[in-house]
């Protein structure tokens, strides 16, 4: 049966949403904090109310079986996921959507493709899921005559499976459930697992640096890159195939977070592990953040590396619905395909009780799934269907992300936290909440996760996100953090990421895409902006 096309505004696909039990769920609490009171909000936009302009270029007879300008295909590629996406669309302001989307078949479809947008003059978005936050599949002409997207849903087969070594060949349009249902049958996963998992792609993974579900060791896609090939505008780059190597700077680390700006990801060898058969968790409370922040960079430089170990901060747990707002909560767990797992728990545990921590419940296999543990779990899973309901009714919630290293960590939380609520009271009138958790950690350092929340208002909620989302991100670069851990620059860090970049590194960056596309047709003014005009007509 053909699952049900994904939506052109909101998370997932069509006729998926939120329940009511977690409408009801999400109200109350917005109630008891903010005193909103459940509505209806706007009303989401609908595709036949949506006035899209003539496309700019016709596809040759060629291309054509592989192009569409139906008015679906065009809205359904005009934004990604990123707050300010759902604003405009909720404001029928579908003015970035491309003039083609396209849906190639194999390599030479791309090659094909980006000919022809050379010889129009067009701007080519590079498409994966759709599910970026950081404004970064949004299609921008930047001075060129028209917008082409290539989506690679239709290029998303395991093509081959080496189970010596454990890698596999995939292509890159592959969706996360169909990767892993492919791999199931050997007895191997690559296990990385976004929140995104469901509705976004390999090849997006990799062009956006994405980080995993899990805490420590092997989560970020970058550990898990084998080899790569990338058709670019000046021809096919294709990385040799080996586990390691020092031959000089790697071709590969170009293009992971290159974020579709020097070329298609058009597949890759990745590393995969056998598929975990033991496992333990627990939820353990503690009497502040800080503390439990304490007990985490124990377990994070005693070499157990837990499958997950995120805190969330008192107010996260009580949000979510794990906690009862009295204390933090850290999220424990261990997993592996080859021993048990009990000895590094205990010692986990150990670590925890010496920083005050207590143990929910017994450490269990499938605490992961009951609990605190547990509700937060499908809390997590299920946020991005709760903005796209809450902002119809002009709630301002965004997060954003950083990584820190332990020394610094609680003078930023306190300089982030600070800058981000003051924003709030400015913009708004109003106090907001903002609140914390850890997504991932390392030996030298967390990743501090931040959400904002506050009421505002129908016809200002951009200006007063804005506001709000750039005090916070002042605060993170002010305080030595990173502008992005896991969700990629796109066009809406980019301020902050010019920041943080060294400029001598920019200058080598922007020579590195003159040399892979040289009219500057990839994804313009995302991470750099172009060398110079397109050539004229």
């Amino acid at each position: 049966m053909t699952k049900p096309r994904f939506k052109f505004f909101g998370w997932g696909r069509e006729g998926e949403g939120m329940t009511p039990e977690e409408e009801d769920f999400a109200f109350r609490r917005l109630g008891e904090r903010f005193g909103v009171e459940r509505a209806a909000g706007l009303p989401a936009p609908r595709l036949e109310d949506i006035a899209l302009r003539a496309p700019r270029i016709t596809p040759p007879a060629s291309l054509a079986p592989i192009c569409a300008t139906a008015p679906y295909d065009r809205a359904a590629h005009s934004y990604g996921k990123a707050y300010p996406d759902y604003l405009r669309a909720l404001q029928g302001d579908f003015a970035p959507a491309p003039d083609v989307v396209a849906y190639p078949r194999n390599e030479a479809d791309i090659a094909a493709l980006l000919d022809w947008a050379g010889g129009e003059q067009a701007a080519v978005t590079p498409f994966g899921g759709g599910s970026s936050v950081v404004g970064g599949v949004e299609p921008r002409v930047d001075g060129h005559k028209a917008a082409l997207t290539i989506d690679l849903r239709e290029m998303g087969a395991v093509l081959e499976i080496d189970r010596s070594s454990r890698a596999a060949r995939i292509q890159a349009g592959a969706y996360g459930p169909a990767l892993e249902a492919a791999l199931k049958p050997h007895g191997l996963t690559l296990r990385h697992f976004p929140q995104s998992f469901e509705y976004s792609t390999l090849g997006g993974w990799i062009a956006t640096r994405s980080g995993g579900h899990f805490a420590t060791l092997y989560t970020h896609i970058d550990d898990l890159v084998e080899s790569l090939r990338t058709v670019t505008p000046k021809g096919v780059l294709e990385s040799r195939r080996l586990p390691g190597s020092g031959a000089g700077p790697s071709p590969d680390r170009l293009m992971i977070g290159s974020e579709g700006i020097l070329g298609i990801i058009s597949e890759a060898w990745m590393r995969l592990q056998d598929r975990p058969r033991f496992r333990a968790g627990s939820a353990v409370r503690f009497r502040d953040f800080f503390a439990a922040a304490r007990a985490l960079r124990v377990i994070s430089q005693s070499g157990l590396y837990p499958a997950n170990c995120r805190i969330l901060d008192p107010e996260e747990a009580w949000n979510t619905g794990a906690g009862d707002g009295t204390s933090a909560i850290m999220v424990l767990g261990f997993e592996s395909a080859d021993h048990p797992v009990e000895p590094w728990m205990s010692r986990a545990l150990e670590c925890c009780r010496d920083h005050g921590g207590e143990a929910e419940t017994p450490a269990a296999e499938d605490a992961h799934r009951e609990g605190a543990a547990g509700r937060w779990r499908n809390a997590f899973m299920r946020m991005p269907y709760t903005r796209e309901r809450t902002i119809r009714c002009a709630i301002i919630n965004d997060t954003f992300e950083t990584a820190i290293t332990w020394e610094r960590f609680e003078t930023l939380h306190d300089l982030v936290k600070a800058a981000t609520e003051a924003a709030i009271r400015q913009a708004t009138g109003r106090a907001g909440e903002v609140t914390c958790r850890f997504t991932h950690v390392y030996p030298d350092g967390p990743a501090p996760y931040f959400t904002f929340t506050v009421p505002g208002h129908h016809g200002r909620l951009l200006e007063q996100w804005q506001a709000i989302k750039s005090a916070g991100l002042d605060a993170v670069i002010a305080a030595g953090g990173t502008v992005t851990h896991h969700h990629a620059v796109g066009r809406h860090h980019r301020p902050w990421y010019d920041r943080q970049r060294p400029p001598l590194f920019g200058a080598a960056l922007q020579a590195a895409k003159q040399a892979l596309d040289p009219q500057g047709l990839l994804n313009p003014g995302v991470l750099i902006d172009p060398a110079s005009a397109p050539p004229a007509g």
